[in-house]
């Protein structure tokens, strides 16, 4: 019986591999081998999620017309992966990807270290800060307090709690977007959010366009969902969104949803103004794609910034934008509570399809995101977390600039995420080689389709101070590592506590 679960065919693994490929190496690497490389481009795949774990491989000769090489060095490369347990094959059934023995099984999207991994490992590869204390300890006592009436009931609020999502629908309002709650589900996460979305207007095979580089868990979500992703490159920068490109893309390939995070983009941070959110809801209103508009980081302005109307206020019928709010990156990531404004027919077709899914969000952590909203808490905890992020990104923006000079970013002026042009070297081999020295950063491909970012690396405003300086110096030894093409004497490890 065969292993494999998937496939992988071989234009496609060309194209990956090909990304890693056309980086150049940087001064006195050594080039290796044609199936030494092949090998070690495959096994950071693996190692990445790029190409899932128990994926069949294409046969030698098929992969050997795509990368156009001699089938004996697909050979080869496939023999030193079965050697290092990252491929095993049976006859008949042919040869697909593994870990090996020991090894964890690498996650395709961008999941946080556990704490005790914290002592050695600097983790850049979760946007998330910690708690805004004391905000976080008095919003979860005010929802005890009012916990008890709800606790007489089944607790069982598919569209969320009305409370909750009256006071949603009251700040939309306030924002200059006359909302009723009857526009509202509260949802688990903006993941959860968008999951639903997904699921009643994506189907399976359905197109979906999106920024590129766009949220590395959102893409793999939709790949999961058996969508069609369709990239719209990003300007260069803060520049942001290519009106022109949009209006063609929606127009050729009709797709059936639009993803965009118009503020604080993730990863690069740009903000879409006031003419570019117009024109890409009049082109997904002319196209008949529905425009699912992220605004989890729409709060979290780090410099004087006149914030544009949202995408939603644009849309004057209320029948083309989709938008998801979350608690999440603005308060903490702990507080897993997102919301959907939309239609009330959306909104009703949503929760009718959730009790196929999660039923309901938690009701006591509902309660403290509504005590947060009433009280006034919200506003003095979001506060202090553009604060923390102003901070970490000032220090780290200064300590990159100093040990890698001639790495490339434009600072952004709100959101978690610095995106990074590496010097001409491989964002996945730089992800790998920071493993080495006890630093965890994710590289440019995973907010990509197909290989794309390969030279990019994301930074997120996360630490600090020493460690923001310790980072940078990791990143840089991680750097050496692959410029020299393999392992810098005496580069590892160090324990490093914040």
């Amino acid at each position: 019986m065969a292993q494999w679960t998937s496939a992988v065919g071989a234009a496609q693994l060309a194209r990956l591999l090909k990304s890693q490929q056309d980086r150049p190496a940087g001064p006195g690497a050594r080039r290796p081998p044609a199936y030494r490389a092949l090998a070690d481009g495959v096994r950071l795949l693996v190692l990445e999620g790029r190409v899932p774990v128990a994926a069949r491989l294409p046969a030698e000769r098929e992969l050997a017309l795509s990368l156009s090489v001699s089938r004996t060095t697909v050979a080869a490369a496939y023999e030193a992966l079965r050697a290092e347990g990252f491929l095993e094959s049976r006859r008949g059934a042919g040869s697909w990807t593994a870990v090996p023995a020991g090894n964890p099984v690498p996650a395709r999207g961008l999941e946080p270290l556990p704490p005790e991994s914290l002592g050695s490992i600097i983790d850049l590869g979760c946007a998330a800060l910690p708690a805004p204390e004391p905000w976080l300890t008095r919003a979860v006592q005010g929802a005890l307090e009012e916990l008890p009436p709800y606790a007489h009931t089944h607790g069982d609020y598919p569209a969320g709690l009305p409370a909750l999502r009256a006071m949603i629908a009251e700040r939309y309002s306030a924002r200059g977007i006359p909302t009723m709650p009857e526009q509202i589900m509260v949802t688990t996460g903006a993941m959860g959010a968008i999951d639903a979305i997904c699921h009643l207007f994506g189907g399976r095979g359905e197109r979906i366009a999106v920024e590129s580089p766009s949220y590395a868990n959102i893409l793999q979500l939709m790949r999961e969902a058996g969508a069609r992703l369709v990239p719209v490159a990003m300007a260069d920068g803060l520049a942001g969104w290519d009106m022109d490109r949009w209006r063609q893309v929606l127009r050729d390939a009709a797709p059936r949803i639009a993803y965009v995070v118009a503020d604080f983009h993730n990863p690069t941070g740009a903000l879409a103004d006031d003419d570019q959110r117009r024109r890409l809801v009049e082109a997904a209103r002319s196209a008949g794609t529905v425009l699912v508009a992220d605004e989890t980081m729409s709060e979290l302005w780090l410099d004087d910034v006149r914030m544009p109307r949202p995408v939603c206020g644009f849309d004057a019928g209320g029948s083309t934008v989709i938008t998801v709010g979350s608690a999440s990156k603005a308060f903490w990531a702990g507080m897993r509570i997102g919301w959907v404004r939309a239609a009330p027919d959306v909104i009703r077709s949503l929760v009718a399809a959730r009790a196929y899914a999660d039923l309901g969000t938690p009701v006591l952590e509902q309660l403290a995101v509504n005590w947060l909203f009433s009280t006034g808490g919200w506003e003095q905890a979001v506060e202090l977390r553009r604060s923390q992020a102003r901070g970490n990104r000032d220090d780290l923006v200064a300590a990159v600039r100093r040990e890698l000079p001639e790495w490339e970013f434009a600072v952004p002026e709100g959101g978690l995420t610095l995106w990074v042009r590496a010097g001409g070297l491989s964002g996945s081999r730089l992800a790998e080689a920071g493993e080495r020295v006890g630093l965890r950063v994710p590289s440019g491909p995973r907010f990509g389709v197909d290989g794309a970012f390969e030279g990019y690396v994301r930074l997120p405003f996360t630490v600090g101070g020493a460690v923001a300086d310790e980072a940078a110096v990791r990143l840089a030894a991680a750097a050496r590592i692959v410029e020299s093409g393999g392992t810098v004497g005496g580069e590892g490890p160090r324990t490093f506590v914040a």
